[in-house]
């Protein structure tokens, strides 16, 4: 079966700039070792040494989550489009302060629903 991967922006550098590639495979698994298989150097960024999806590379089917489906045995049929979404972390106290501004205080405060209450601040009184 002819899928599509869609290959994520700082990962293209691995695949010759593609932004996606297709193949024929059976399974999402068998697609992303086809993938891996063409442009080896890619495998490290996506699968641990005992050759498990990392956790923090988020694998979809046409938009559904692997990790809800059948993980890497999830089938797959012509047509259908894989997506490589890596993880992002990380952020900035300019970030945080950016988010204050903008998000109301009461979508902010989570303590009803048992979590820590934010930080509040004011980017006027800084």
């Amino acid at each position: 079966m002819a899928v599509k991967v869609l290959i994520p922006t700082p990962l293209r550098q691995f695949t010759g700039k593609q932004p996606s590639i297709e193949c024929s495979a059976a399974t999402v698994g068998e697609a992303l070792g086809s993938l891996t298989g063409t442009f080896s150097e890619l495998r490290k960024h996506l699968f641990t040494d005992e050759g498990k999806i990392r956790s923090f590379v988020n694998v979809y089917l046409n938009d559904e989550d692997i990790r809800f489906l059948d993980k890497e045995n999830t089938r797959t049929k012509d047509g259908d489009t894989i997506s490589i979404v890596p993880s992002i972390a990380g952020g900035s106290e300019a970030w945080e302060k950016i988010n204050l501004a903008v998000i109301p205080s009461e979508a902010r405060n989570l303590s009803s629903l048992g979590s820590k209450p934010e930080r509040q601040s004011s980017l006027r009184s800084e």
